[in-house]
């Protein structure tokens, strides 16, 4: 019987205005799914006109102008009504979730939810539960002692790879998903005997250990940048004072 390393597998990613969740917008998103190693992916593609600038440092990255996405995208509340539909379809599938350091993804979706549908992401989830796998998290607690950056590109390079069209969503996605597989059978003997449920739970854990090691890492190195424990999802900011 073949391993859920070795099954159904979808992923999903975005490209963004900017790296704060609680205020930046996406501009792209993908979710690909594949049904074994090697077979033909599936891909759905979203492009968004977020209706507030595009930095140009954010154009860097993924190539997206504000022009083209005020010409091509859609307005984000029927996109996001769609992305969390397809993401609520693949739990209830069965599908596990793969999504690079999910608490970014998955925390700009829910927020995108509250701004554009007045509804958060869990809602979609209540009868059925995402499960999340997180190469970010899962290659730090399985190969813990290994140095260097532990980036998207970087497990690609560890892992064997392909990664031709890095920031776009697609392309990210699928990378994702492949790396995840070649984790799983680099470590088989650990994670055959666990199911992407119990998966899901431990990497909660392991992500708020890794969260705690990285924070005290801050701290002794003089820098005041807080890391956030939560995972796969950031809890909501609390409202400003008045």
């Amino acid at each position: 019987m073949a391993c859920w390393f070795e099954g159904p597998l979808a992923a999903f990613d975005t490209e963004t205005t900017g790296v704060d969740v609680e205020g930046d917008r996406i501009v792209s998103a993908a979710v690909v799914v594949q049904d074994a190693t090697g077979g033909r992916p599936r891909v759905r593609r979203w492009l968004v006109n977020p209706g507030v600038p595009v930095p140009a440092e954010a154009t860097a990255v993924h190539g997206l102008t504000e022009e083209h996405l005020q010409r091509n995208g859609r307005w984000p509340a029927p996109v996001m009504y769609e992305i969390a539909a397809q993401l609520a379809e693949h739990a209830a599938a069965g599908r596990p979730l793969v999504v690079m350091n999910a608490p970014f993804d998955l925390t700009l979706l829910d927020r995108e939810l509250r701004r554009h549908r007045a509804a958060s992401l869990g809602r979609w989830f209540e009868s059925t539960p995402l499960l999340v796998l997180d190469p970010r998290v899962l290659d730090k607690h399985f190969d813990r002692y290994r140095k260097g950056r532990r980036t998207l590109t970087d497990l690609c390079a560890h892992y064997g790879v392909a990664l031709d069209e890095a920031h776009d969503a697609a392309a990210d996605a699928l990378a994702a998903l492949e790396v995840v597989r070649a984790l799983g059978h680099r470590f088989a003997a650990r994670l055959e005997r666990l199911s992407p449920a119990e998966l899901h739970t431990l990497q909660a854990v392991w992500h708020a250990a890794q969260a705690r090691g990285l924070q005290a890492w801050f701290a002794r190195s003089g820098t005041d940048e807080a890391v956030d424990p939560a995972w796969p999802l950031r809890p909501e900011a609390p409202a400003a004072a008045a």
